[in-house]
Protein backbone atom coordinates (compact mmCIF):
# COMPACT_ATOMS: atom_id res chain seq x y z
CA UNK A 1 0.00 0.00 0.00
CA UNK A 2 1.12 3.57 -0.03
CA UNK A 3 0.36 6.90 1.69
CA UNK A 4 -1.26 9.60 0.11
CA UNK A 5 -0.44 12.54 1.21
CA UNK A 6 -2.69 15.93 0.86
CA UNK A 7 -0.21 18.86 1.01
CA UNK A 8 -1.12 23.06 2.21
CA UNK A 9 1.42 25.71 2.79
CA UNK A 10 1.10 27.30 6.05
CA UNK A 11 -1.67 30.26 5.60
CA UNK A 12 -0.67 33.75 4.85
CA UNK A 13 1.53 35.69 7.42
CA UNK A 14 1.85 39.42 8.13
CA UNK A 15 5.63 38.63 7.22
CA UNK A 16 3.81 37.24 3.48
CA UNK A 17 2.13 40.53 3.11
CA UNK A 18 5.28 42.59 4.13
CA UNK A 19 8.10 40.95 1.83
CA UNK A 20 9.60 38.91 4.31
CA UNK A 21 11.40 35.82 4.01
CA UNK A 22 10.49 34.38 7.86
CA UNK A 23 12.77 31.58 7.23
CA UNK A 24 13.23 30.20 10.69
CA UNK A 25 11.81 32.82 12.28
CA UNK A 26 8.13 31.57 13.80
CA UNK A 27 5.70 33.97 11.77
CA UNK A 28 2.31 35.11 12.58
CA UNK A 29 -0.61 34.66 10.52
CA UNK A 30 -2.33 38.07 9.63
CA UNK A 31 -5.83 38.06 9.36
CA UNK A 32 -6.39 37.43 5.63
CA UNK A 33 -4.41 34.55 7.12
CA UNK A 34 -6.69 33.13 9.86
CA UNK A 35 -9.57 33.12 7.60
CA UNK A 36 -7.51 31.09 4.92
CA UNK A 37 -6.91 28.52 7.80
CA UNK A 38 -10.26 28.26 8.68
CA UNK A 39 -11.34 28.21 4.95
CA UNK A 40 -8.64 25.13 4.81
CA UNK A 41 -10.61 23.48 7.80
CA UNK A 42 -13.68 23.75 6.08
CA UNK A 43 -12.10 22.01 2.98
CA UNK A 44 -10.20 19.34 4.44
CA UNK A 45 -12.33 18.27 7.63
CA UNK A 46 -14.32 15.51 5.85
CA UNK A 47 -10.85 14.62 4.10
CA UNK A 48 -10.34 11.36 5.87
CA UNK A 49 -7.12 11.66 6.94
CA UNK A 50 -5.42 9.75 9.91
CA UNK A 51 -3.22 12.88 10.74
CA UNK A 52 -2.18 15.98 10.00
CA UNK A 53 1.85 16.40 10.34
CA UNK A 54 2.80 19.97 10.12
CA UNK A 55 5.89 21.98 10.68
CA UNK A 56 6.88 22.82 14.18
CA UNK A 57 7.38 26.37 12.92
CA UNK A 58 4.47 28.90 14.70
CA UNK A 59 3.12 30.15 11.43
CA UNK A 60 2.38 26.13 10.24
CA UNK A 61 1.20 25.09 13.51
CA UNK A 62 -1.12 27.91 13.98
CA UNK A 63 -2.52 27.38 10.94
CA UNK A 64 -2.96 23.59 11.71
CA UNK A 65 -4.77 24.43 15.24
CA UNK A 66 -7.47 27.30 13.40
CA UNK A 67 -8.29 25.07 10.60
CA UNK A 68 -8.99 21.70 13.06
CA UNK A 69 -9.37 23.43 16.45
CA UNK A 70 -11.00 19.92 17.83
CA UNK A 71 -7.67 18.65 17.12
CA UNK A 72 -9.07 16.09 15.43
CA UNK A 73 -7.54 14.55 12.96
CA UNK A 74 -4.37 14.59 15.54
CA UNK A 75 -2.08 17.34 15.06
CA UNK A 76 1.63 15.76 14.74
CA UNK A 77 4.77 18.15 14.58
CA UNK A 78 8.12 17.79 12.85
CA UNK A 79 11.08 19.85 12.86
CA UNK A 80 11.98 18.27 9.32
CA UNK A 81 8.84 20.16 8.00
CA UNK A 82 10.59 23.44 8.55
CA UNK A 83 11.22 25.72 6.02
CA UNK A 84 14.60 26.62 4.45
CA UNK A 85 17.28 28.18 7.36
CA UNK A 86 17.98 31.23 5.54
CA UNK A 87 20.33 31.84 8.71
CA UNK A 88 21.60 35.51 9.35
CA UNK A 89 19.29 36.81 6.31
CA UNK A 90 16.13 34.95 8.04
CA UNK A 91 13.42 38.04 8.54
CA UNK A 92 15.04 39.64 5.03
CA UNK A 93 13.11 40.58 2.00
CA UNK A 94 11.54 37.86 -0.18
CA UNK A 95 13.72 39.30 -3.10
CA UNK A 96 17.29 38.98 -1.39
CA UNK A 97 16.51 35.33 -0.52
CA UNK A 98 14.97 34.90 -4.20
CA UNK A 99 17.96 36.31 -5.76
CA UNK A 100 20.12 33.54 -3.66
CA UNK A 101 18.14 30.51 -4.34
CA UNK A 102 20.09 28.73 -7.40
CA UNK A 103 23.48 29.51 -5.16
CA UNK A 104 21.74 27.85 -2.24
CA UNK A 105 20.79 24.42 -3.32
CA UNK A 106 24.29 22.62 -2.40
CA UNK A 107 25.97 25.90 -0.43
CA UNK A 108 23.82 26.98 2.72
CA UNK A 109 22.65 29.89 3.27
CA UNK A 110 25.22 31.48 5.38
CA UNK A 111 24.71 30.61 9.14
CA UNK A 112 21.76 28.78 7.73
CA UNK A 113 21.54 26.02 4.98
CA UNK A 114 20.89 24.84 1.99
CA UNK A 115 17.84 23.59 -0.04
CA UNK A 116 19.90 20.09 -0.73
CA UNK A 117 19.49 19.57 3.52
CA UNK A 118 15.83 20.52 3.29
CA UNK A 119 15.60 17.91 0.45
CA UNK A 120 17.24 15.79 2.72
CA UNK A 121 15.24 16.26 6.01
CA UNK A 122 11.90 15.81 3.78
CA UNK A 123 13.30 12.31 2.76
CA UNK A 124 14.31 11.38 5.93
CA UNK A 125 10.57 12.55 7.02
CA UNK A 126 9.13 10.54 4.19
CA UNK A 127 11.30 7.24 5.24
CA UNK A 128 9.10 7.25 8.74
CA UNK A 129 6.29 8.35 6.87
CA UNK A 130 5.87 5.36 4.82
CA UNK A 131 6.93 2.77 7.91
CA UNK A 132 4.72 4.61 10.36
CA UNK A 133 1.56 5.47 7.99
CA UNK A 134 1.33 2.69 5.41
CA UNK A 135 -1.87 2.70 3.84
CA UNK A 136 -3.33 6.04 5.42
CA UNK A 137 -3.85 9.36 4.20
CA UNK A 138 -2.36 12.40 5.44
CA UNK A 139 -2.38 16.32 5.25
CA UNK A 140 1.29 18.05 5.87
CA UNK A 141 1.32 21.74 6.57
CA UNK A 142 4.23 22.87 5.84
CA UNK A 143 6.49 25.50 4.08
CA UNK A 144 7.09 26.13 0.11
CA UNK A 145 10.90 24.57 0.39
CA UNK A 146 9.22 21.48 1.83
CA UNK A 147 6.96 21.43 -1.31
CA UNK A 148 9.63 21.85 -3.61
CA UNK A 149 11.30 19.27 -1.84
CA UNK A 150 8.34 16.96 -2.09
CA UNK A 151 8.25 17.68 -5.87
CA UNK A 152 11.47 16.83 -6.79
CA UNK A 153 11.34 13.26 -4.55
CA UNK A 154 8.33 12.07 -5.78
CA UNK A 155 7.62 13.87 -9.28
CA UNK A 156 10.71 13.74 -10.39
CA UNK A 157 10.69 17.63 -10.67
CA UNK A 158 14.62 19.18 -11.00
CA UNK A 159 15.24 20.85 -7.63
CA UNK A 160 17.24 23.93 -10.03
CA UNK A 161 14.10 24.59 -11.83
CA UNK A 162 11.87 24.88 -8.82
CA UNK A 163 13.89 27.32 -6.88
CA UNK A 164 14.48 29.45 -9.99
CA UNK A 165 10.82 29.38 -11.37
CA UNK A 166 9.01 28.11 -8.12
CA UNK A 167 5.07 26.79 -9.17
CA UNK A 168 2.39 29.50 -8.46
CA UNK A 169 0.48 28.75 -5.22
CA UNK A 170 -2.50 27.00 -5.01
CA UNK A 171 -4.50 24.82 -2.20
CA UNK A 172 -4.34 21.15 -1.84
CA UNK A 173 -1.44 19.05 -3.82
CA UNK A 174 -1.59 15.38 -3.89
CA UNK A 175 1.09 13.25 -3.66
CA UNK A 176 1.53 9.37 -3.46
CA UNK A 177 4.66 7.70 -1.43
CA UNK A 178 5.50 4.40 -1.84
CA UNK A 179 5.03 2.09 0.90
CA UNK A 180 8.46 0.74 0.16
CA UNK A 181 10.24 4.30 -0.09
CA UNK A 182 13.81 3.83 -1.18
CA UNK A 183 14.51 7.06 -2.74
CA UNK A 184 18.03 8.89 -2.20
CA UNK A 185 18.24 12.49 -1.84
CA UNK A 186 18.82 13.61 -4.95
Amino acid sequence: MAVEIVYETHATTTDNESGIATGWLPGRLSELGRRQAAELGERRRAGGFAAVLTSDLHRAVETARIAFPDGTPPLHLDTRLRECNYGHLNGSPVSRIAAQRLHRIDDPFPGGQSYRQVLAATDAFLHDLAARRNGTRVLLIAHSANRWALDCLLTGASLEDLVTAPPAWRPGRHYTLPADWTATTR
